[in-house]
């Protein structure tokens, strides 16, 4: 059985039955199953099935975009020919995949349809889902979870540029680790932008947790060496962190977060445990051009992929893990706090495709 299929029966018709993600839970079929956290306590049925109708409303638009021409593709040409892959080919790349992936993809898919003599569009639609996953996965153990400390606070520390929702992302997720119980500490390194401050306050008032900011203006590395040194001493579980997002050019923004990380490892050596890059999937291309540039200014650990449902596309996901080699740890699939959901590859291939299965 295909991953194509394996996939189906994990969350098809579980809204009425719910057997097929019991079977789940026992099954190691998919290599990132585990993922699922089934063997947590905290983690029942109901949760999955509730994450999983969070991924199909979210992915709804790029379900309606790309997926429904997949379809009328398949629909159009009933053999596999040279036109028919031309016209997948620009399908992909006018979802996000990236030129340079799909291109890699057709080739890996006419290979498949030489070697096994696959004549069916039919067929070769399950063949392509089964491809794009491997495209995520391919042989490795995907780290989606954060990294959390055992030892001293949590130090996650966020950037990306203006206007991704990266201070909205922060206070969501500051809510849904407060659900799980963690001591929570909001900081506002984000001195530059006007109202950076307030808003991330507000957040903190809204979820419940604590914060520390000062003034706009001032140096964010103090404001950021106070929070770090609260959290240390008052023994949070987690302290957040939001930056600039905006400074004159690469080489300011670069020192600009050295110097933070330095502030940071000054109070606790071993962090921050994660620095997460915030992209907005409704910019395509250009999301992926400002993961490029700050891999190579600061070391990124994982993406947050926001505003999801506000793209017909949907292939963003594909084109990171492709082009920039980073995991994507949480992704933005509407307005609501519960919005905010770990990235699972089989949810999002589900969510994406279910109107093939």
């Amino acid at each position: 059985m295909g991953l194509f299929n394996k996939i189906k029966n994990m969350f098809k018709d579980d809204h009425d039955s719910g057997s097929n993600l019991e079977q789940t839970f026992n099954s190691n079929e998919i290599s990132s199953t585990d993922d699922l956290e089934v063997k947590d306590d905290l983690v029942s049925r109901e949760d999955v099935q509730d994450e999983v109708k969070i991924y199909e409303k979210g992915l709804t638009k790029s379900r309606q975009g790309f997926v429904s021409k997949l379809v009328n593709l398949t629909n159009k040409y009933n053999k596999v020919t040279d036109e028919y892959f031309e016209e997948l080919e620009e399908i992909l790349i006018m979802a996000d995949i990236g030129v340079n992936t799909v291109m890699s993809f057709i080739d890996r898919l006419r290979k498949r349809v030489k070697q096994e003599k696959i004549e069916s569009t039919e067929y070769l639609k399950e063949v392509i889902v089964d491809e794009l996953f491997i495209i995520y996965v391919n042989d490795e153990v995907l780290v989606n979870k954060i990294n959390f400390s055992k030892t001293s606070p949590t130090v996650l520390l966020f950037v990306g540029v203006n206007g991704v929702g990266k201070t909205t992302t922060i206070g969501k997720l500051a809510w849904k680790l407060k659900n799980e119980g963690k001591k929570v500490l909001l900081v506002a390194g984000d001195t530059f932008r006007a109202g950076a401050t307030k808003q991330l306050e507000e957040w903190s008032i809204k979820t419940g947790v604590d914060f520390v900011g000062r003034e706009e203006g001032v140096d964010p590395s103090s404001v950021i060496y106070d929070g770090v040194d609260k959290a240390y001493k008052e023994k949070y579980d987690v302290v957040m962190i939001d930056t600039a997002g905006r400074l004159q050019n690469k080489v300011n923004l670069m020192k600009e977060l050295e110097k933070i990380n330095r502030v940071i490892k000054k109070v606790i050596p071993e962090a921050p445990n994660e620095t997460l890059l915030i992209i907005d999937a409704t910019t395509g291309q250009n999301g992926i051009s400002q993961a490029k540039s700050f891999k190579e200014i600061t070391d990124i650990t994982g993406i947050v992929l926001t505003k999801l449902d506000g793209t017909a596309k949907g292939g963003i996901v594909l084109a990171i893990k492709e082009e920039v080699n980073l995991p994507v740890k949480y992704i933005g699939l509407g307005e609501a706090k519960e919005d905010l959901q770990v990235f699972d590859i089989e949810k999002y291939i589900y969510g994406l495709f279910k109107d093939m299965m």
